[in-house]
């Protein structure tokens, strides 16, 4: 008995120390399509693509405004993909010719791994928290430390709060809930550094008028191997207890219409799996205790997303009614999207209701957050871009793409203070 389980134990930690040790995926030959679909029986055929996730990873879901869909397709499955979107007539176009080449353009250089902390590269969970550390120990009276809880592996999820004076109306920021959206937390932490020394009088204004509770890296597991091991992961880290495959969808677990109207999926391998159940991730359900905690510390939440060039509001779960401030929420979307777009790249964001100007996305933390906590101005912004490199924008992209989320913070907290939410 005794030399089975050793046996045994043996085969754990080999099988262990072989995943420890499992080569970086690659991506050498995955191309990236637009698919035009124009009917039902085509959206079902792409939706049975979705299901093999081993060979087709859907980056942007259906949306019926622009009737499209973005998929990554495995270079063996390129000849049937082909012939499968030709039989149904789905007009297809690559918009990325080979994944691999945008992943490696965004290795570091040397002479980039030696420079201090910026916005010019791309950084590992290690590095951001560091610069969070150096941030806290340079500005000790208007910042502190705050700790959501604890992911699924173990990895402290940590936010910072920026507070000037006592009595400011509160801000909460959530970024990176999806793994492979680096372009949040690259986002997020120069945000975080303006409200700290920026001289501009209006963003002075802005950092010295608010509370601002911000969360860098929320889904750390997953952004911390999406860096380690596979560039494209989206989920968490939690294993299923009966399948296979791993993680759960973070914005997909929410206890606010979970799993309604096809908003999320119930299949483990799919990347919008919605878990078993409400806040069956650690990650999840920390956040809505700590969010619940300090309810009365904030009026507006806002969560950091990509790719696609939107502000999307609530509801999520349904485009046949809309929340009693939509007019309000429209009304602050429009001067987020005007602000943007007067800056001299042009870059142009529609707003709205998810549900309506996206698709249905169901348990969300942004719905939870204005259903169930009640806080009326709740958005999520989806950075660049349309499509041209998806969730691998380029390094050279991070500052113009913080420096238009800075103009349409200015104008959406502007008008969401002239609406007296704040």
């Amino acid at each position: 008995m005794r030399l089975l389980w050793s046996l045994a134990l043996l085969l754990v930690l080999a099988s262990a120390a072989t995943l420890k040790d499992s080569p970086k995926a690659r991506y050498d030959g995955y191309a990236v399509y637009r698919l035009s679909v124009k009917n039902k029986l085509q959206l079902a055929v792409v939706e049975q693509l979705s299901q093999l996730s081993s060979k087709y990873n859907i980056w942007k879901d259906y949306d019926e405004h622009s009737q499209q869909v973005h998929i990554m397709v495995a270079p063996a499955e390129l000849q049937h993909f082909q012939a499968l979107v030709s039989l149904h007539a789905i007009s297809s176009e690559q918009i990325i010719e080979n994944v691999q080449d945008l992943i490696d353009a965004e290795q570091v250089t040397p002479a980039a791994d030696s420079a201090p902390f910026g916005w010019t590269r791309y950084y590992e969970l290690a590095e951001i928290e560091a610069w969070l550390d150096s941030v806290l120990a340079a500005y000790p009276t208007v910042t502190e430390e705050f700790v959501v809880g604890q992911s699924y592996e173990g990895r402290t999820i940590r936010g910072i709060k920026i507070s000037h004076k006592a009595g400011n109306p509160g801000i909460f920021i959530e970024s990176n809930i999806h793994a492979r959206e680096w372009i949040t937390s690259a986002s997020a932490t120069w945000f975080i550094n303006e409200l700290l020394t920026s001289q501009e009088p209006a963003v002075r204004s802005l950092a010295d008028s608010y509370d601002w509770h911000i969360v860098p890296v929320f889904n750390v597991d997953g952004f911390a191997y999406s860096h380690a091991k596979n560039r494209m992961w989206r989920k968490t880290r939690q294993p299923h207890a009966t399948n296979e495959c791993i993680g759960v969808d973070a914005n997909r677990n929410f206890d606010s219409h979970w799993l309604e109207n096809n908003g999320a999926s119930s299949n483990p391998c799919s990347e919008t799996f919605a878990g078993d159940v409400p806040g069956s991730e650690p990650e999840a359900k920390a956040l809505t205790e700590y969010l619940q905690k300090i309810a009365n510390e904030f009026s507006v939440y806002i969560s950091f997303h990509s790719y696609g060039q939107y502000l999307l509001s609530p509801y999520g779960h349904t485009k046949e009614e809309f929340p009693d401030n939509y007019d309000d929420l429209l009304q602050i979307g429009e001067a987020f999207a005007t602000a943007i777009e007067a800056l001299p790249y042009g870059t142009a964001y529609r707003y709205g209701s998810t549900a309506d100007v996206l698709y249905v996305a169901t348990g969300t933390s942004v719905d939870w957050v204005y259903n169930e906590l009640n806080k009326k101005v709740a958005f999520t912004i989806e950075y660049r871009d349309q499509g041209r490199y998806g969730f691998l924008l380029p390094p050279v992209q991070i500052l113009p793409n913080c420096q238009e989320l800075m103009a349409g913070m200015l104008a959406l907290i502007g008008k969401t203070q002239e609406l007296g939410y704040l």
